[in-house]
């Protein structure tokens, strides 16, 4: 009788009620369980997978500890690079005590410039100990260490037979800046020239580079992290007390590579261990199996949020939307982010008769408008180019004109008959050059020849006022660049370079860059410009070109290249007042030989 009440219950309830009674039904259940499973395969994994990554973080934290360590083997190796020092080690007496203290002095000085004030601040000490003598320099509180009460059984007891040996902290009664915990690391000192025993260097470590390598093993959790040696002495701990204790519990650890997990009734632990390959120390991870399951009880709850939470807006989102108003709104959108990043070939096929396929067919007729509109628009934009490219081929700037004829005349004037003939002839080629319309790229040698005719003639009129350089780094036969793309970057140096100082220096250098572009550099030393109109120039250039109207000098340069090969290509400036102008003009590499189909 129940069940039918219920039924009639749900029949007679509205539609967003069935859909939603329905919904959590459906969902809530079986997401239910399976929650719950993977929930309890999560905990019964959590531990294994620790188990293996561990290990693989304590070989990562281990490789760099000792990468480490070699760095600092290698530290006593800068000592031969000073010879005075050594020239002090090998001497074994001394007349008198002032020597003594020169060579004293010398030494520690070296020390302190080589290794205290080298910017490494694990450094905390630097000691040589060569034929009764002590060298030193350190960061310490305690009075100076002198030879007395230097431990000298760090040079006698242990042979160190031309290496390297580590010392702990514990053996070693020494307190530096800060009573920090160290290493001692001992190197033999032989002579480069005959192998004979200069002395024994000391060098004192500070344990942080340790705990450096260790961070990426306390992240999110406090785990203890230690190191030990063969015995079981603590060489770092997470916990500072440690350093230089005995680990009670080392000879019960297992000796191999992974994780193992402790049975004792008061700590339920899992312990990771893992073995320096160069060397006999181990290191250790240990963490609470309460911490790890802290974890799973954070993604339990977060899950259990997470599925009402979602439960409750698909529910919501499932009445209130309908999957045939959705579908085509998302592909509208898609479509939409498509058109703003420039592709207009998209469509949109509806056949439906409602508001959505009326949304869709207008769509489809904007877009096909606004592509008719923009190739139109760009084609009338490259003829403008075209006809101002023209222009600029078929003349010469009047003033450069007015201004070579007139220093012409001035030389015919003065008789000077070889003068007179270079530059009509420079003029002529030029003249030449420009009314040859019949190619936009030419090889860069013309364009070269080209400008160096235009700077002879600026040198004639200046009196050699301007000097120029042009290096060429590449084949400049085979490879192609936009006519007319040197000489108004030049033009422009000369302008504003030129009236304001005495002399200037042109230097253009072309080259390949590294990623096989053309790099063309046109430097000046000119009186260069504030920082002010450098940004206001910049900004000009990083504008769009087409909806603006385009000015012959560089910005009919930057325009030109770009309309002839992309965004990614074009001209930038760099300058600096009192230091000059650097223009840089980035091209594709044209192969002249690739267009004519020469292999």
């Amino acid at each position: 009788m129940w069940i039918n009440m219920i039924f009639n219950y749900f029949r007679n309830r509205k539609l967003m009620a069935k859909l939603m009674i329905t919904y959590i039904l459906v969902t809530v259940i079986p997401v239910s369980v399976l929650g719950y499973i993977a929930y309890k395969q999560y905990t019964m994994s959590i531990e294994n997978q620790v188990g293996e990554y561990i290990p693989k973080l304590l070989e990562q934290a281990n490789t760099n500890i000792n990468n480490q360590l070699n760095d600092y083997k290698a530290l006593p190796d800068a000592l031969y690079n000073s010879s005075q020092v050594i020239e002090v080690l090998r001497k074994d007496a001394y007349q008198n005590n002032s020597a003594l203290f020169r060579d004293e002095f010398l030494v520690n000085g070296t020390l302190s410039r080589m290794y205290m004030t080298s910017g490494n601040p694990d450094i905390l000490g630097v000691f040589i100990l060569s034929k009764n003598r002590l060298f030193q320099s350190a960061k310490q509180t305690q009075v100076n260490i002198d030879i007395e009460n230097f431990p000298s059984f760090l040079g006698e007891s242990i042979d160190l037979n031309g290496g390297t040996e580590f010392i702990l902290p514990n053996q070693v009664d020494l307190e530096f800046e800060g009573d920090s915990p160290f290493l001692f690391m001992m190197r033999e000192l032989r002579d480069y020239e005959n192998q004979e025993n200069l002395g024994t260097m000391f060098i004192a470590i500070r344990l942080s580079f340790i705990e450096q390598a260790m961070q990426g093993l306390t992240r999110d959790r406090s785990p203890s992290i230690w190191l030990t040696d063969q015995d079981g002495r603590f060489i770092y701990h997470s916990d500072p007390n440690m350093i230089g204790e005995i680990d009670s519990q080392f000879q019960h650890y297992p000796k191999v590579n992974g994780s193992f997990r402790t049975t004792d009734w008061m700590n339920n632990d899992l312990i990771s261990t893992y073995k320096f390959p160069s060397m006999n120390w181990y290191s250790f991870h240990r963490i609470p199996l309460r911490e790890l399951m802290k974890e799973t009880n954070v993604v339990r709850n977060g899950t259990i949020i997470a599925f009402i939470i979602i439960v409750v807006l698909s529910s919501v989102i499932s009445v209130l939307l309908a999957w045939n108003v959705s579908n085509p709104i998302k592909k509208l959108t898609s479509l939409m982010k498509r058109v703003e990043k420039g592709d207009f070939t998209v469509d949109l096929p509806m056949d439906k008769k409602d508001e959505v396929g009326m949304l869709a067919n207008s769509f489809n007729s904007m877009i096909q408008e606004i592509e008719y509109l923009i190739r139109e628009n760009y084609q009338i934009e490259l003829k403008q180019k075209d006809a101002e490219l023209y222009a600029l081929q078929s003349q010469i700037n009047p003033h450069f004109m007015y201004n070579t004829l007139e220093t012409i005349a001035y030389a015919v004037e003065e008789d000077e008959k070889e003068e007179v003939i270079k530059m009509v002839t420079l003029l002529g080629r030029m003249l030449r050059y420009s009314l040859n319309n019949k190619e936009k790229l030419v090889p860069i040698s013309l364009d070269v020849s080209h400008t160096k005719d235009y700077l002879t003639i600026q040198r004639f009129r200046f009196e050699e006022r301007i000097n120029f350089s042009i290096t060429i780094n590449v084949d400049q036969e085979r490879y192609l660049i936009p006519k007319f793309i040197l000489q108004p970057v030049i033009e422009n140096a000369i302008k504003y370079g030129l009236d304001r100082s005495r002399r200037i220096n042109i230097d253009v250098r072309i080259i390949k860059n590294k990623d096989d572009n053309l790099l063309i550099e046109i430097a000046d030393d000119g009186p260069g410009m504030e920082e002010s109109m450098l940004k206001k120039i910049q900004i000009t250039l990083s504008q769009n070109p087409m909806i603006r109207d385009s000015q012959y000098g560089l910005l009919n340069v930057h325009t030109r290249i770009k309309m002839m090969y992309g965004e990614q290509y074009g001209l930038n400036i760099d300058s600096k007042a009192g230091y000059g102008t650097v223009v840089y003009l980035l091209l594709p590499l044209e192969d002249n030989l690739e267009r004519k189909g020469v292999s």
